[in-house]
């Protein structure tokens, strides 16, 4: 795939003769910050950037994503290919040697077990909507084949992700979500504690046996704060030595990198944050005029430097700048605020205006408030709309939007793996994560026939058309995408390698220097 190099190598600030100083393996615990939540510690019941980071370091998948890399790499796998020309049987097999904290060896069976359970619970907040693909799974021995529904070249990529995460089939219960605090993987740290929107312990795991090399070297402590202001204190307060994820954007744009008592890391993401519709029948948002006249008054150029200040970059298109298939269909359909043909496209629809609707968005996440604040002044300064704003917590943010009780709701979307699919199939193809209702059989058709090139460049143009014809139908409005940011302490190193766009977060990058 043709991904642009500054996607996934990172731009560090700051960065010099520092890196060839020998790291310091004194067994210190490290604490990251950050304010991205968790929703489940069961891998089946969560698919969000929080819940997955945590994911990343406690369990393993079969596959994951050397940093920088866009190509899986085998981790609980020996190795792993496709097994026929179409695409449409994959098979697996198991290192040897890779035990749970209970002792018990892993077997394909367990493999097995844990996308069957994603399967079976199909939790709205899971990643069930992830794996559309996979008919079933077969287990023999250290050997484990997945037979797919149509030729998917991007399996490999899904299977690296949080939704491939290996659980202990004597731990987690076959069709219900595993309650509790605790967490049963074989990643390369073991989680010794965790406190709900508080606290993750983690250390290494002596067991682990996978694409780490040496695996982890020191405890990591992850806090989790509610709102940027709150890392922002942390961090000034030492009570951090990493923060990342997301700093108030005033910080962001104010970060120095010559500042010797701290060091800035700033890469071009793939981040994105978009604004959802609910396009079921009899919901105000109904009628894809209304949402296309709303498609001509919101102002990216403004929100990205008023309420971002500039930390953001506007947004016109589903798959975001640098990845293959990236086009400008927002802009070309609706190149700036217009409030006259907003008018226009409300008059044909014929609804009664200002028309009404629900704005929800999660507290705390990021500049949210703030962004739902200009939006609807955007909207309401036309006089066409009238914008109710709701803010609710993560989880209950999740609940709400799952179940179709909001009109629209602004969600980040961090990649799940370094592929323009996972900005197509899980957003807009039907019955999508995002749950906007939305479904179009030129869209379904055109993600399934992208799905069948191994060689990802040659489904560019399928990419294309789907941006082309979701600018069309509006289910989603894209409103910007964002850089990556770690700061850290002078001496800790590794941060460059944190996150890189792979939905990998590797925590055990950091070192002491």
């Amino acid at each position: 795939m043709r991904i642009l190099a500054g996607l996934l190598v990172l731009a560090a600030v700051a960065v010099g003769a520092w890196q060839l100083v020998p790291s310091k393996r004194d067994g210190t615990t490290v604490t990251v910050g950050t304010t991205d939540a968790v929703t489940s510690l069961d891998p089946a019941g969560a698919y969000d950037a929080g819940s997955w980071a945590l994911f990343s370091n406690v369990f393993q998948s079969l596959l994951t994503f050397a940093p920088g890399g866009t190509t899986p790499v085998p981790d609980a796998a020996r190795s792993c290919a496709f097994a026929d020309g179409d695409l449409t049987t994959y098979r697996c097999e198991l290192r040897s040697g890779l035990t749970f904290p209970s002792g018990r060896t892993m077997t394909g069976e367990d493999v097995k077990y844990s996308f069957d359970r994603i399967m079976k619970i199909k939790s709205p907040v899971g990643p069930a909507s992830l794996l559309d693909t996979l008919r079933s799974v077969d287990a023999d021995g250290r050997t484990v084949t997945f037979h797919l529904s149509s030729p998917d070249a991007t399996f490999p990529f899904k299977v690296a992700t949080g939704a491939g995460s290996i659980v202990d089939r004597t731990a987690y219960p076959a069709t219900k979500l595993r309650t509790g605090d605790g967490a049963d993987g074989t990643g390369p740290y073991t989680l010794t504690s965790y406190t709900k929107d508080d606290k993750a312990v983690l250390t290494p795991n002596s067991r682990y046996r996978g694409a780490v090399k040496g695996g982890a070297d020191r405890p990591v402590a992850l806090r989790y704060y509610a709102t940027p202001g709150a890392l922002d204190t942390a961090w000034k307060d030492k009570q951090v030595e990493v923060a990342t994820r997301q700093l108030p954007p005033g910080v962001l744009a104010g970060l120095n990198p010559s500042d010797p008592t701290q060091r800035v890391f700033e890469a071009d993401g793939s981040e994105t944050r978009n604004l959802y519709f609910n396009t079921r029948a009899g919901k105000p948002l109904h009628d894809a005029k209304v949402r296309q006249a709303m498609a001509w008054l919101v102002d990216r150029e403004r929100l990205a430097a008023t309420v971002y200040d500039g930390t953001v970059d506007p947004l016109y298109s589903l798959i975001p700048a640098g990845i293959t298939g990236h086009t400008a269909s927002f802009f070309d359909d609706y190149p700036g605020p217009d409030p006259k043909k907003a008018r226009q496209l409300l008059t044909r629809a014929g609804v009664t205006l200002p028309v009404r609707f629900t704005y929800g968005y999660a507290e705390g996440r990021g500049a949210g408030a703030q962004e739902a604040a200009e939006i609807k002044r955007e909207l309401e300064a036309s006089g066409l709309f009238k914008v109710t704003l709701r803010g609710y917590g993560w989880t209950d943010f999740q609940k709400r939007w799952a179940s179709g009780e909001l009109d629209a709701y602004a969600v980040g979307w961090v990649a799940d793996f370094p592929d323009p699919d996972t900005f197509q199939a899980a957003l807009v193809g039907t019955g999508s994560a995002m749950n906007t209702g939305y479904s179009s059989k030129t869209v379904d058709r055109l993600i399934k026939d992208s799905q069948r090139y191994a060689d990802r460049g040659e489904a560019d143009r399928d990419f294309r058309s789907v941006q082309q014809t979701v600018a069309q139908d509006v289910p989603v409005l894209p409103l910007w995408q964002a850089k990556e940011y770690v700061v850290t302490t002078e001496d800790v190193g590794g941060g460059q390698y944190l996150s890189d766009g792979t939905g990998v977060f590797r925590l055990w990058s950091l070192t002491g220097i």
